[in-house]
């Protein structure tokens, strides 16, 4: 099975964050590359259904398009991360324009968190972008978005490789799989005694500095929400 978890940068990038440290047996769920109108609705009912509050890692370009559904994420009590205006590769980006694509995306997603599309990006930048960002990586990858890798496979990779403070990304795109198995995984991890929290949560009740992330990235999003 294919399985990666990227924690072991965090040498090099010591104040994102991989995976929250706790003993409680806690969930942190986000989905990357939305709005979507295919997928975003039908993920955001499902979340409803089970009461879930979760982190939406958006695209700014994809934000602009669909303001729509950043109100409903935003409506539905989520909060929303910033993702690049045009999912750019930090690898193959030049510094100064990925940057610069970062904070463009600020003014339709988010000025506080961000999390680098592919996991990719240099030291520098994440040296310049952490003065500004918390910045998100994940423990677990469910491998959704992977047409050579099916539903059934990111379900079994969920059921099997959760554990204590995992941060979990899908994707709420049209290409993945993720509103085939998000029911079911939900359902699964609730029986086995876990319990989902948005990341501000956990950053307002642990870490110094918390409540004001939470109600700034509210804040910085609903500004453009309501425009």
């Amino acid at each position: 099975m294919r399985f990666f978890r990227p924690g072991f940068l965090a040498g090099l990038y010591p104040e994102a964050k991989f995976r929250i440290k706790t003993t409680e047996k806690i969930l942190y769920l986000t989905f990357d590359d939305g709005p979507d109108p295919q997928s975003t609705p039908f993920l955001l009912e499902i979340l409803k259904k089970h009461s879930i509050r979760v982190l939406f890692f958006c695209i700014g370009e994809n934000a602009e398009e669909h303001p729509e559904l950043i109100n409903q994420i935003l409506n539905d009590s989520h909060e929303i991360g910033n993702h690049t205006y045009n999912h750019a590769d930090g690898w193959r980006t030049n510094s100064v324009k990925y940057i610069d694509d970062v904070i463009r995306a600020s003014k339709s997603t988010s000025s506080l968190i961000f999390r680098p599309p592919f996991g990719r990006i240099r030291p520098k930048q994440y040296r310049i972008l952490k003065r500004q960002f918390l910045i998100v990586f994940w423990d677990l990858m469910a491998y959704d978005f992977d047409s050579t890798f099916n539903a059934e496979n990111s379900l079994n990779l969920l059921k099997t490789k959760i554990r204590p403070g995992s941060i979990i990304v899908l994707h709420d795109t049209s290409s993945s799989t993720a509103r085939f198995l998000l029911d079911e995984f939900l359902t699964f991890a609730t029986e086995q005694g876990f319990r989902f929290e948005m990341m501000s949560q956990t950053l307002q009740s642990r870490e110094a500095g918390g409540g004001s992330y939470a109600r700034n990235n509210a804040a910085s999003v609903k500004t453009f929400s309501n425009q």
